[in-house]
């Protein structure tokens, strides 16, 4: 059996390095192939994924999208599987890939497996508890959707049950041919999940694939982040983030209760809160980005982006 490793690259440093480095070590059995887009970088990072054997695709800048790039990936690999990851995802030991192809081994009609995050070393504590929190709370195993379940909205298929992530993960591409990423700016993970199940294929969530990816958000990039993420939502599943105090008031609630019960002080307390309400102000903005002037979505999104979300996207 062959199997790719695929990555998008863009300036991945010393980080990319050490992906490469760990995927080498992986223990598996079958045949690696690493492949590597890379739109445009300026620290050698093609020269060093080529010197650890990496098959190298060169795109121009512009021509990087999220979606597009993830099926560029998909096409060229040669893997009846292909593993997913990002520049700064480091599998978190030499068993990572073996965990992941093992989930397709629990049922004929998987289509999906994805593993979890754990914070970097030196991550700050607030990092490392939201990752653990909320990855503690998936349940292992295979979700699938029955076939009334399929028509339901898509909204309500958000959270949990329709939670994928493609920065640690693994795709049969015998699926993805019937069922490719979206070309779309953001959230094409969660748009392949909800539309592999809508298509009868499961997604299997192996806790025991974990990948150190962990980032620290403040300030400005803070809500940049987070008014990506909410315009993703928005185009993938139609939500909204309410725009009210009641919504707000609930989520600081819920985050500094969980804070308290893990022993944080007044410290750390305050900047939950400075962070929660700074997540939140992006999140509202994000989720009605469609309505904003280009200009206006660059100067907020993390990466500079002009979004194409639409005020009231078709259910799919």
């Amino acid at each position: 059996m062959i199997v790719t490793v695929a990555i998008p690259v863009l300036d991945g440093g010393e980080r990319f390095v050490r992906v490469l480095d760990a995927i080498e070590r992986q223990r598996f059995d079958g045949e690696l192939e690493i492949l590597v887009s890379d739109s445009g970088s300026r620290d050698g990072s093609p020269a060093r994924a080529r010197e650890h054997g990496a098959r190298v695709i060169e795109i121009e800048r512009a021509d990087f999208g999220h979606g597009v790039t993830r099926n560029l990936l998909m096409r060229e690999a040669r893997g009846t599987h292909v593993a997913l990851l990002t520049q700064d995802a480091e599998p978190a030991d030499e068993r990572w890939l073996a965990h992941l192809l093992g989930g397709f081994e629990q049922a004929a009609d998987v289509g999906l497996v994805y593993g979890g995050y754990a914070a970097r070393p030196g991550a700050s504590p607030a990092v490392r508890r939201e990752l653990e929190r909320w990855f503690g709370s998936l349940e292992p195993g295979a979700e699938r959707l029955n076939e009334g379940e399929r028509e339901l909205p898509a909204v309500a298929l958000m959270g949990r049950r329709g939670f994928f992530t493609d920065a640690n993960a693994a795709i049969a591409a015998a699926a993805w041919e019937r069922v490719p990423f979206r070309e779309i700016a953001y959230a094409e993970d969660r748009a392949i999940a909800l539309d592999m199940l809508r298509a009868g294929y499961a997604k299997v969530y192996e806790p025991r694939a974990v990948v150190l990816h962990s980032h620290e958000y403040a300030g400005r990039r803070r809500f940049q982040r987070a008014f990506d993420e909410s315009a993703g939502l928005r185009e993938v599943y139609g939500w909204r983030e309410p725009a009210t105090p009641g919504r707000l008031l609930s989520q600081l609630r819920g985050e500094l209760g969980a804070l308290r019960r893990e022993g944080a002080g007044p410290r750390a307390l305050a900047a939950a809160a400075a962070n929660q309400l700074i997540r939140h102000a992006g999140a509202v903005l994000g989720s009605r980005a469609g309505a904003l002037p280009a200009g206006v979505q660059r100067r907020c999104s993390l990466e500079g982006r002009t979004l194409t979300v639409v005020k009231d996207p078709v259910r799919r």
